[in-house]
């Protein structure tokens, strides 16, 4: 597989649609694939051009989790390796959901069949998650003599559904299917696999309707705000926000468009 390949990238417009692309290991994490992602992310911080991300799988499934193959390769030939090799490697698959929180582009993961271990974090690390009917999701780590918080599992877990649930998921490695998922809040609808794409393309058209710096800000309100000691705190970030927001010639043609009845034209300024 060619690292023009591995990952697809598409941009149509302002919104980038990046697919995991090893459909015959059902979009496992390899060692490149691992970095491909990482790369990408940490990238979008300074495209401002790209508005939207939206992330799939190719084939019948979303991503499977690490390659265990190749992992087990790796025990092979050094199953005794240094803890400090260990823990870099842990952490660099660590910062790509960290890269997925802090990029300005809301993520809209499409997730179809496995959405497991490092692909279930994936999904959570996304701003919105769409499920296929097909959709089944679990923290696999805790099946293969890991713990089961990894890759923000017990940041993003409790956060979206609750301490109990989130303790459920983490210490049995159960799956969770697109039903019970969208019952407890843990995705924003489910629809057939068929049709996750145009149901992606429906928040994107509105997304592109609101001015680019609002759409960031907003992001970055939603993140910060989960972890708000206070009310306060939350209330102070919206205010410095909007004001932020009142200052700029986008604002100015957001109320004109609106008055007027017509689409704004933004211009990040």
């Amino acid at each position: 597989m060619t690292d023009e390949t591995r990952l697809k990238i598409e941009t149509r417009g302002a919104v980038e649609w990046v697919t995991l692309n090893r459909p015959e290991a059902l979009n496992a994490l390899s060692p490149a694939l691992i970095e491909d992602l990482r790369d990408y992310f940490l990238g979008l911080a300074e495209r401002k051009e790209i508005r939207i991300v939206v992330l799939r799988g190719a084939g019948r499934a979303f991503c499977a989790g690490l390659d265990l193959k190749n992992e087990a390769r790796a025990n092979d030939t050094a199953a005794s390796g240094p803890v400090q090799r260990g823990l870099g490697t842990q952490r660099r698959i660590a910062e790509i959901v960290m890269a997925m929180r802090r990029c300005p582009q809301p993520i809209i993961s499409l997730i179809q069949g496995p959405a497991c271990g490092g692909g279930f974090s994936l999904a959570l690390a996304s701003d919105i998650r769409i499920a296929g009917e097909s959709a089944r999701m679990n923290c696999a780590y805790i099946r293969i003599g890991l713990g089961g918080c990894d890759i923000g599992s017990s940041y993003f877990l409790p956060r979206l559904v609750g301490a109990s649930v989130a303790a459920e998921l983490i210490l049995t490695g159960k799956f969770i299917n697109a039903e019970r998922a969208m019952r407890l809040g843990l995705v924003a609808q489910v629809v057939p696999d068929d049709q996750l794409e145009a149901a992606a393309q429906e928040d994107i058209n509105l997304m592109l309707t609101t001015s680019p710096l609002g759409l960031r800000l907003s992001k970055e309100a939603l993140n910060m705000n989960l972890d708000a000691g206070s009310i306060e705190a939350a209330i102070a970030l919206e205010d410095r926000n909007q004001i932020l927001c009142a200052q700029t010639n986008d604002f100015r043609e957001g109320l004109s468009s609106f008055l007027e009845r017509r689409a704004p034209q933004w211009k990040d300024a």
